[in-house]
């Protein structure tokens, strides 16, 4: 058999993985090493050359971008293509287990999932039919550890009360409580899906072994960012008998903060008998100075597998380093950059700048307006996530399933139909004492006298709108169903008045649902077999997708993004800023134990995220919640070897150590700074008398700690702290 068109275009590590034999195996990819090309090789290497039918096939990936990327690649490999082998992300997957074995999950066949919103808002009918303060019982901390003891395979009976801790008994109890209302309204939310998955396979040893021998080669994506029940879900499935290949880079693993868990690459190796580790180290993306900087800051890591990065594309620049003055100044820096770029004949879509935090782009998006230049804040708001898109899938929601409580909140009404808030609250109060979904509350407060007529009236009205539209698009074309809600329900009119005179109009998102409908197509028969409707499939996909953010679309422009939000992407001119201690790597940090080496792990991906030039900045002053804060260049960049670096700033000559003394110059002129002794008694414009205690760095970064009598130890520039001897 020929089988050179799956070997030919890979580099040797990349085939050895490709043609592994079969057993168990963790390909360690580094970044821009081609992982997906490996994976979706490998795929096609076990079918056509293993022989393994496409069906026997189940890849795993984080998002639903990648799942179809994927798919689309190995539809143009496979004679057949992918048709059989599942795949998607953990969250699809589960949720496809459960439509299709809904009875064995003790679930109603048109179960609806809940995205955050909707979950917040049940959260908070928990926390108000508990009688609990909000403000000491936050519903939305609620929401978050719910979701966080899910993540770790616990249910509310899992959690043993502690002593003296009343807030974790509270938390449980709305645990409980919440997990009652959603067992009853058929409600699953985003956590609930892998750990009700997990369940489906862990009781029920029919259907486990059923899976078992179905899917005998199990492949993940991004292994290093599964959490405790992804983890635990891939094992239950693989036995010992599926063949288990997971690609990961341990170096990339900056998601903790959402639960998910690095030592998890580690585990796979003790957990899985056999399992080799094959590492991906070419790199295909950036140059080598800038993979030499990667693999600088990187080391300092403890606990890792460990690779180093290479390429054979040539040194390429140097990085750049500019010490800003300030965040105003780091700004126009990037600014100025920026637009000598385009004039070099490049493009500000090339341009990516890169923070730790959201409240850095202030300035950054201050200065390119300034100068007029074109740019956008990366992953704005999503949209299924708009207010206009979810109160039309609330109606839809609530004609598929009348016990979505979440669902009937928001649609009630949306738009104003004369249902208050007391109404409401009546309608909840029926739904606790008799223990019923709020759509049947509803439907007795019609008949009862604790309302005034005109509330009975106006719930009334609302139950006969649901039921005329569900009557109404039964026959319809899904696409006509949502056309005809959005005009009936009152929203297009209501979205349409709300529009007016403003940029952005709401009705056009609305036409775009209806377009999204008209080209949705059921991912797999095996849904339709299960018995699923089509409305119900999209509601389902709606909720998977609201999860996902991707770039806004418009004019091309610099992009403005946090570091998490640039893994996965790549740019030809990437801009590293505020790279402070204190900032990046957080304060926090430092303190808590394994965060330094995730931040560590932050800058790793942030650097690899460049393709020609990289430009780190810091700043030495920065004014945060008002005031000026003066730190020290962020650790990171001292672990960057120096003949990797130009600093692109005037230099400030220190004499000796003991006696600190400088010359700032800027064009043509100089400044001359007063020669210090540590001990010197100094003074300051804004800090007044204190003394000099300390002293850190030379050339432009040298510093000076002065203990102030009043504003205590600051680390200054001496060449721009403004200090008088005394």
């Amino acid at each position: 058999m020929d089988v050179s068109h799956l070997l030919d275009d890979l580099n040797p590590a990349q085939r050895e993985a490709v043609s592994a034999p079969p057993g168990h195996y963790l390909v360690l990819a580094g970044a821009g090493s081609g992982k997906t090309r490996v994976l979706t090789h490998r795929i096609a290497w076990l079918n056509e050359v293993l022989g393994v039918p496409t069906h026997g096939i189940l890849s795993v990936t984080f998002t639903n971008k990648a799942a179809g990327e994927m798919r689309h690649r190995i539809d143009l490999q496979l004679r057949n293509g992918s048709r059989g082998m599942w795949i998607g992300t953990f969250h699809g997957i589960a949720h496809r287990l459960l439509r299709l074995h809904f009875t064995e999950a003790r679930l109603p066949d048109g179960f609806q999932v809940l995205d955050s919103d909707d979950q917040l808002r049940l959260v908070k009918r928990v926390v108000q039919g508990l009688e609990l303060d909000e403000g000491k019982f936050p519903p939305k901390q609620i929401a978050w550890w719910i979701n966080e003891q899910k993540d770790e395979g616990r249910r509310p009976q899992h959690i043993q009360p502690e002593p003296n801790d009343d807030w974790l008994e509270v938390r449980r109890r709305c645990y409980a409580a919440y997990q009652e209302r959603c067992d009853r309204a058929g409600l699953v939310d985003f956590a609930e899906l892998l750990l009700r998955a997990h369940e489906l396979l862990r009781d029920t040893p029919a259907l486990l072994s059923h899976y078992r021998a179905r899917f005998g080669q199990i492949l993940v994506d991004e292994f290093q960012d599964t959490n405790a029940i992804q983890y635990a879900f891939v094992r239950v499935l693989a036995g010992d008998t599926g063949q288990v290949f997971v690609v990961g880079d341990d170096d990339q693993a900056i998601y903790g903060w959402r639960g998910a868990k690095v030592e998890n690459v580690q585990r796979f190796l003790k957990d899985f008998p056999g399992a080799q580790t094959i590492r991906l180290e070419q790199n295909y993306r950036s140059t080598a100075n800038i993979l030499g900087a990667a693999n600088a800051v990187i080391a300092h890591n403890p606990d890792r597998i460990g690779k180093q990065l290479w390429t054979d594309s040539g040194d390429g620049e140097a990085i750049d380093l500019y010490a800003a003055y300030n965040e105003m100044d780091e700004a126009r820096y990037m600014v100025e950059r920026a637009r000598q770029w385009v004039r070099d004949g490049g493009s500000y879509s090339d341009v990516a700048v890169l923070y730790r935090s959201n409240a850095q782009s202030r300035a950054m998006e201050e200065a390119l307006l300034a100068e007029q230049v074109p740019y956008r804040v990366y992953g704005g708001m999503r949209f299924f996530e708009r207010a206009e898109i979810k109160d039309t899938l609330a109606y839809l929601r609530l004609l598929t399933n009348r016990a979505d409580d979440a669902a009937f909140e928001r649609a009630v009404n949306t738009p104003a139909r004369g249902i208050g808030d007391r109404t409401l609250d009546e309608v909840r109060r029926t739904a606790r004492a008799q223990q019923l979904s709020l759509w049947e509350a509803a439907m007795l407060c019609t008949q009862s006298s604790a309302l005034a007529a005109r509330a009975r009236n106006a719930l009334a009205s609302f139950i006969t709108l649901v039921g005329q539209l569900n009557a109404a698009v039964g026959e319809l074309e899904l696409k006509d169903k949502i056309d005809h809600v959005l005009v009936h329900s009152g929203l297009r009119e209501f979205y349409e008045k709300e529009s007016k005179g403003q940029l952005d109009s709401r009705t056009d998102n609305l036409d775009e649902l209806v377009s999204v409908a008209s080209r949705f197509v059921r991912s797999d028969d095996e849904e339709a077999a299960a018995g699923m409707s089509e409305l119900v499939a999209f509601l389902s996909y709606a909720s998977l997708e609201a999860g996902e953010g991707q770039a806004q679309a418009g004019e091309e422009g610099v992009q403005l993004m946090t570091l998490h939000s640039a893994k996965g992407l790549e740019f030809p001119l990437v801009f590293l800023v505020g790279l402070e201690d204190g900032l990046f790597p957080s304060a926090r940090s430092v303190d808590e134990p394994g965060k330094l080496e995730e931040e560590r792990r932050l800058a790793y991906v942030g650097i690899t995220r460049a393709r020609q030039k990289l430009v780190l900045c810091y700043a030495e002053s920065r004014r945060i919640h008002g005031s000026d804060n003066y730190n020290v260049p962020s650790r990171f960049l001292r672990e960057i070897p120096k003949d990797l670096l130009n600093e692109v700033r005037p230099k400030v000559q220190v004499s000796r150590p003991a006696q600190l003394g400088a010359t700032r110059s800027y064009g043509q002129a100089a400044v001359e700074v007063p020669a210090l002794k540590l001990g010197t008694n100094v003074s300051h414009p804004k800090f007044g008398g204190g003394v000099v205690i300390d002293y850190e760095g030379s050339g432009a970064h040298a510093r000076v700690q002065v203990q102030f009598d009043e504003a205590g130890a600051k680390w200054l520039v001496l060449a721009y702290a403004n200090l008088s001897p005394q």
